[in-house]
């Protein structure tokens, strides 16, 4: 017999099962993600660190990603913008 436990997760499992797949851009963005950020943390940490290239960072944000080693793709200037603005 089956405890209360083992039928909910099959239960679970069998609602999981009928789902639809998720859209391609949503796994696009979830494979993406942690590089994405780990490159927005990089430019920050060098931002907080080196005035002058803050100073570029604001001026020219594309200049300074490249200048820190990153393509200047949309989601990246999209991401620095999104925690520059956040930070005091």
């Amino acid at each position: 017999m089956m405890s209360d436990n083992e039928m909910d997760e099959r239960m679970l499992g069998r609602l999981i099962a009928a789902l639809p797949a998720a859209p391609e851009s949503w796994e696009r963005a979830a494979i993406e993600m942690p590089a994405l950020r780990r490159a927005a943390d990089q430019v920050l940490a060098l931002a907080e660190t080196d005035a002058e290239f803050h100073a570029e960072l604001v001026a020219d944000l594309e200049a300074a990603l490249r200048r820190a080693g990153h393509e200047p793709n949309p989601a990246l200037r999209a991401a620095v913008r999104h925690r520059l603005a956040d930070r005091p």
